[in-house]
C-alpha cells in the first residue's frame, strides 16, 4: 500500500522561494508507486495543501490531516524541505514529535543546535577545529568598529546569527561599512556574526543517511563570480561555479573533510541528508557552517552530489524516506 507523503515547504524566512523550489523538485522525483505526495505550504498565518491545480485547502493542525472532498489525509511521514525558520531550527520538529509524526530532517536539539551559527561555532571549537576569527553582538549591544577592525582585521564577514542561503550577510571591506551591513544583518536575526575573510577555496561535503550507514557524496568546490556565494550567486544561473567532483584537491584535504563530516553528524545527531562547507588555505582547513537541510532545487549543490556519485534523485529520495518509515 501507497504511503502518503506530506512535502513541507516555504517557511517564514527570506528562504521561502527556495523552499518552494526545493519542493517541487522533491514531488517530481518521488516514486509514484510507493507513495502519494502532497506539497503543504507553511506560511506565518496559514497552513495549507496546495493541489496541483493551485486549490489551496487549510491544514488540521490537531492531527496534521487535510479534507479533500469526502476523504481525510492523513501523512505516514513528513518530506522537510523548509529551508530556515521553522523548518530548520527545531520549532517544526517539535510539533511533528508531539503529534506523532516522522519527518526526514534532524530532531529538535540538533536542528536547534546547527542553526544557530554562534552556538554551533563554539560547539565545533570545543574538538578543537578550526573556525574563523569572530565576534558577536546581540540587537542593541554597544558596538566598537575600530575594535573589530583590529581584531579581525579586513574584509570581513557580517551575518545574522540564524538565517540560511546567505540572507542578510555582507562582506564588508572598509570600516565605514560595517554599521549598514550590521542592520542588515539584523533584519534577519537578532544577533550578528562578525567573522574575518580567509582567503582560500570553498568546498561543501554532502552526506546521505542510508540506515545505520552513511554515504559521504564527493566534494564540491564553489567559485563564486560575485565576492562571495551570496544569495544571487547560489540560485542564478551562471553566477557560480559548483564543481563536482572538486578538482585538485590534496588527497589529505579530501580525507579530512569526509572523515570531519561523518565525525561532526554523528556528534550533531543529524539525521538525513546534510551538507557541511569548509574553507581550506595552504596552510589550514576551516569549518564553515553546517546545513541540516540543504536546498534540493534544481540550482542546488547536493543533488549534482549525488548523481556524481551514481544515485538518482529517485533513489536519493528513497533512501531518505527508508530511513523513517
Amino acid at each position: 500500500m501507497k504511503k502518503n507523503i506530506a512535502i513541507v515547504c516555504g517557511g517564514y524566512s527570506g528562504e521561502y522561494d527556495v523552499s518552494i523550489e526545493s519542493a517541487k523538485l522533491v514531488k517530481r522525483n518521488l516514486d509514484p508507486l510507493k507513495y502519494n505526495s502532497y506539497v503543504v505550504v507553511i506560511e506565518p498565518n496559514d497552513w495549507y495543501y496546495q493541489a496541483d491545480n493551485g486549490q489551496k485547502i487549510k491544514m488540521n493542525l490537531n492531527d496534521f490531516s487535510v479534507q479533500i472532498g469526502s476523504e481525510t489525509i492523513k501523512f505516514d511521514a513528513v518530506f522537510n524541505v523548509i529551508h530556515g525558520t521553522p523548518g530548520e531550527d527545531g520549532k517544526l520538529q517539535s510539533y511533528f514529535d508531539i503529534i506523532g509524526v516522522p519527518y526526514t530532517s534532524s530532531g529538535v536539539d540538533s536542528s536547534s543546535l546547527t542553526f544557530n551559527k554562534f552556538n554551533c561555532n563554539a560547539f565545533v571549537s570545543s574538538y578543537g577545529i578550526n573556525r574563523a576569527n569572530s565576534i558577536s553582538y546581540k540587537e542593541g549591544e554597544k558596538v566598537n568598529y575600530e575594535e573589530i577592525v583590529k581584531k579581525l582585521g579586513l574584509p570581513l564577514f557580517i551575518k545574522p546569527n540564524r538565517s540560511g542561503s546567505s540572507v542578510g550577510i555582507t562582506k564588508v571591506n572598509n570600516v565605514d561599512e560595517i554599521e549598514a551591513a550590521i542592520g542588515k544583518a539584523l533584519e534577519a536575526d537578532d544577533r550578528v556574526l562578525i567573522e574575518e575573510f580567509i582567503d582560500g577555496r570553498e568546498i561543501a561535503c554532502g552526506i546521505l543517511q542510508k540506515g545505520s550507514e552513511l554515504i559521504v557524496f564527493p566534494l564540491t568546490e564553489i567559485v563564486s563570480k560575485n565576492e562571495f556565494f551570496d544569495y544571487e550567486a547560489k540560485y542564478t544561473k551562471g553566477m557560480a561555479d559548483e564543481i563536482c567532483p572538486a578538482p585538485n584537491v590534496p588527497h589529505e584535504i579530501e580525507q579530512d573533510v569526509k572523515a570531519l563530516s561523518a565525525f561532526l553528524f554523528h556528534q550533531m545527531d543529524c539525521k538525513g541528508f546534510v551538507r557541511f562547507d569548509y574553507i581550506f588555505t595552504e596552510e589550514n582547513l576551516y569549518f564553515l557552517e553546517v546545513n541540516t537541510i540543504p536546498g534540493i532545487s534544481e540550482a542546488s549543490i547536493l543533488p549534482q552530489m549525488a548523481l556524481e556519485y551514481g544515485l538518482s534523485l529517485k533513489g536519493f529520495l528513497n533512501i531518505v524516506l527508508d530511513n523513517i518509515i
